[in-house]
Protein backbone atom coordinates (compact mmCIF):
# COMPACT_ATOMS: atom_id res chain seq x y z
CA UNK A 1 0.00 0.00 0.00
CA UNK A 2 1.05 3.32 -1.06
CA UNK A 3 1.75 6.09 1.76
CA UNK A 4 -1.02 7.94 0.36
CA UNK A 5 -3.00 5.15 0.31
CA UNK A 6 -2.24 4.97 3.97
CA UNK A 7 -3.32 8.45 5.29
CA UNK A 8 -5.99 8.13 3.16
CA UNK A 9 -6.79 4.91 5.25
CA UNK A 10 -6.25 6.30 9.04
CA UNK A 11 -8.33 9.72 7.86
CA UNK A 12 -11.27 7.31 7.09
CA UNK A 13 -11.10 5.08 9.89
CA UNK A 14 -9.79 7.52 12.97
CA UNK A 15 -12.13 10.56 14.30
CA UNK A 16 -9.97 14.18 14.46
CA UNK A 17 -10.34 13.20 18.16
CA UNK A 18 -8.26 10.28 17.85
CA UNK A 19 -5.63 11.39 15.27
CA UNK A 20 -4.78 14.80 17.54
CA UNK A 21 -4.57 12.05 20.48
CA UNK A 22 -2.13 9.85 18.32
CA UNK A 23 -0.29 12.69 17.68
CA UNK A 24 0.27 14.24 20.73
CA UNK A 25 0.77 10.92 22.05
CA UNK A 26 3.75 10.73 19.78
CA UNK A 27 5.41 13.66 20.32
CA UNK A 28 5.43 13.92 23.91
CA UNK A 29 6.63 10.36 24.38
CA UNK A 30 9.50 11.23 22.39
CA UNK A 31 9.99 14.74 24.50
CA UNK A 32 9.01 12.42 28.27
CA UNK A 33 12.44 10.17 27.28
CA UNK A 34 14.38 13.30 27.20
CA UNK A 35 12.53 15.42 29.74
CA UNK A 36 14.10 14.67 32.92
CA UNK A 37 17.99 14.32 31.84
CA UNK A 38 16.95 18.00 30.22
CA UNK A 39 15.78 19.51 33.32
CA UNK A 40 17.73 18.11 35.77
CA UNK A 41 20.69 19.12 33.35
CA UNK A 42 23.81 21.22 35.05
CA UNK A 43 24.41 23.62 32.96
CA UNK A 44 22.48 24.95 29.25
CA UNK A 45 26.02 23.66 27.47
CA UNK A 46 24.84 20.08 28.83
CA UNK A 47 21.32 20.57 27.62
CA UNK A 48 22.13 22.10 24.73
CA UNK A 49 23.51 19.05 24.21
CA UNK A 50 20.26 17.39 24.58
CA UNK A 51 18.67 19.65 22.27
CA UNK A 52 20.94 19.05 19.75
CA UNK A 53 20.39 15.36 20.44
CA UNK A 54 16.69 15.46 18.95
CA UNK A 55 14.89 17.17 21.49
CA UNK A 56 15.13 20.51 19.27
CA UNK A 57 13.10 18.42 16.89
CA UNK A 58 10.32 16.96 19.45
CA UNK A 59 9.74 20.17 20.55
CA UNK A 60 9.65 21.80 17.57
CA UNK A 61 6.92 19.31 16.68
CA UNK A 62 4.84 19.73 19.70
CA UNK A 63 5.13 23.89 18.76
CA UNK A 64 3.54 23.33 15.42
CA UNK A 65 0.52 20.94 16.97
CA UNK A 66 -0.33 23.43 19.34
CA UNK A 67 -0.07 26.44 16.88
CA UNK A 68 -2.09 24.13 14.68
CA UNK A 69 -4.38 23.72 17.08
CA UNK A 70 -4.79 27.30 17.96
CA UNK A 71 -5.59 28.06 14.35
CA UNK A 72 -8.02 25.60 14.49
CA UNK A 73 -9.54 26.77 18.00
CA UNK A 74 -9.67 30.55 16.41
CA UNK A 75 -12.23 29.26 13.22
CA UNK A 76 -15.66 30.64 13.71
CA UNK A 77 -16.79 27.29 12.65
CA UNK A 78 -15.46 25.53 15.50
CA UNK A 79 -17.90 23.56 17.07
CA UNK A 80 -16.27 23.50 20.63
CA UNK A 81 -17.65 25.88 23.73
CA UNK A 82 -16.86 28.98 23.73
CA UNK A 83 -15.25 28.75 27.23
CA UNK A 84 -13.20 25.24 26.39
CA UNK A 85 -11.46 27.14 23.36
CA UNK A 86 -10.47 30.23 25.27
CA UNK A 87 -8.58 28.15 27.81
CA UNK A 88 -7.22 25.39 25.37
CA UNK A 89 -5.99 28.45 23.22
CA UNK A 90 -4.53 30.46 26.31
CA UNK A 91 -2.95 26.69 27.06
CA UNK A 92 -1.34 27.10 23.73
CA UNK A 93 -0.10 30.48 24.30
CA UNK A 94 1.40 29.33 27.47
CA UNK A 95 2.82 25.89 25.27
CA UNK A 96 4.47 28.37 22.86
CA UNK A 97 6.19 30.69 25.52
CA UNK A 98 7.62 27.36 27.64
CA UNK A 99 8.50 25.96 24.77
CA UNK A 100 10.91 29.06 23.03
CA UNK A 101 12.22 29.12 27.26
CA UNK A 102 13.06 25.54 26.98
CA UNK A 103 15.00 26.48 23.21
CA UNK A 104 16.81 28.89 25.18
CA UNK A 105 18.45 26.61 27.47
CA UNK A 106 15.60 26.94 30.71
CA UNK A 107 14.19 23.90 32.17
CA UNK A 108 10.74 22.98 31.78
CA UNK A 109 10.43 20.19 29.07
CA UNK A 110 8.83 17.85 31.87
CA UNK A 111 6.11 20.87 32.91
CA UNK A 112 5.43 20.30 28.85
CA UNK A 113 5.29 16.55 29.23
CA UNK A 114 2.69 16.60 32.00
CA UNK A 115 0.44 19.81 30.15
CA UNK A 116 0.30 16.87 26.66
CA UNK A 117 -0.39 14.53 29.11
CA UNK A 118 -3.36 15.68 30.79
CA UNK A 119 -4.80 16.73 27.21
CA UNK A 120 -4.14 13.26 25.86
CA UNK A 121 -6.24 11.69 28.65
CA UNK A 122 -8.72 14.35 27.84
CA UNK A 123 -8.76 13.17 24.29
CA UNK A 124 -9.32 9.51 25.75
CA UNK A 125 -12.15 10.68 27.24
CA UNK A 126 -10.35 9.68 31.03
CA UNK A 127 -10.39 12.44 33.85
CA UNK A 128 -7.76 14.22 34.88
CA UNK A 129 -5.84 12.82 37.73
CA UNK A 130 -6.29 14.16 41.13
CA UNK A 131 -4.19 14.85 43.82
CA UNK A 132 -4.77 12.34 47.34
CA UNK A 133 -4.91 15.20 50.35
CA UNK A 134 -3.34 13.46 52.96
Amino acid sequence: MSIAAYKTTIRESETPRQIERRILSRVTGQMASRAEAYDRADSRLDRGALLSDGLRNDLATNQKFWNELKYDLAQPENALPAELRAGLISLALWVDRQTNAVMGGNAGVGALVEVNRSIVAGLAGQAPATAEVA
